[in-house]
C-alpha cells in the first residue's frame, strides 16, 4: 500500500527535529545556504523541495518509523 505522508508527520514519528533526518554533507546542502542557525521550517522547506537531502531509508509500520540506517533497524518495527 502506497500512501502520501507529510515530513511533519514522519518526524514525530521517529521522534527526530528537522536537522536529524538531513544529509548535512550533500552539496544542495550548503548551496541553499543552510547550517547550524537554519530554522525548522527553513530545512522542511529544504527537504520538501530537495528530497536528496532526507536521509534515508524510511520505513513506517503502526504509526511508528525508523531510519534504515542501518537495515536492521527497521526489524524493530516488525516486533
Amino acid at each position: 500500500m502506497c500512501f502520501r505522508i507529510n515530513l511533519k508527520n514522519v518526524l514525530h514519528f521517529l521522534s527526530l527535529q528537522p536537522i536529524e533526518l538531513m544529509r548535512t554533507k550533500e552539496a544542495i546542502y550548503k548551496e541553499l545556504g543552510l547550517n547550524k542557525d537554519s530554522t525548522d521550517e527553513e530545512r522542511l522547506q529544504a527537504m520538501h523541495t530537495n528530497p536528496i537531502l532526507i536521509e534515508r531509508p524510511i520505513v513506517i509500520h503502526n504509526n511508528k518509523a525508523k531510519v534504515g540506517r542501518p537495515p536492521e533497524a527497521v526489524l524493530t518495527l516488525f516486533k
